[in-house]
């Protein structure tokens, strides 16, 4: 076998690899909804609001729409049932008061962590047999790979 087409494999078995990684982070989702006793679509709409507040990174509605895909009306009943377990809270802090922000509650953010946490920790450890120069390499990669996936998403892929 040449070297273009040994490449060739390693990456395609790389893409493989990645997206039984995907595969595996949907399940982990699935698995925290049935502890908390939620929908999946409910779970991953916590976890988009949880984790734009972890970015620092304000989550309207409508945002959490386009991230779950979800109309805004069905996304509206989901937030009305969200908000009526103790889960979220919208907010109106913007200057145009008309901007509604969503937060996790404390009691579901810490159910989360607690779910989530024991999973970090065990990546962290995965992940420091790893140099320095090896981890930048492995975020340059799949930066790139994300940020191609979300152009073809971006640009009305032939779907």
């Amino acid at each position: 076998m040449d070297e273009g087409q040994e490449q060739e494999e390693q990456r395609a078995q790389l893409v493989q690899d990645l997206r039984a990684f995907a595969t595996t982070q949907t399940e982990m989702g699935r698995m925290f909804a049935r502890t908390r006793h939620m929908h999946t679509t409910d779970a991953a709409a916590v976890v988009e609001i949880l984790t734009a507040e972890d970015r620092a990174l304000p989550l309207t509605p409508a945002r959490l729409a386009e991230r779950i895909g979800l109309s805004t009306g069905a996304t509206s009943t989901l937030l009305n049932r969200l908000e009526a377990a103790g889960h979220v809270q919208r907010t109106r802090e913007h200057s145009d008061r008309r901007v509604v922000t969503l937060h996790s509650t404390p009691a579901i953010h810490q159910a989360a962590d607690d779910f989530f946490a024991p999973l970090a920790d065990q990546l962290h450890t995965a992940l420091s047999h790893y140099s320095m120069d090896e981890l930048r390499l492995a975020g340059d990669i799949v930066n790139r790979l994300q940020a191609t996936m979300s152009a073809y998403l971006i640009d009305g892929a032939t779907f």
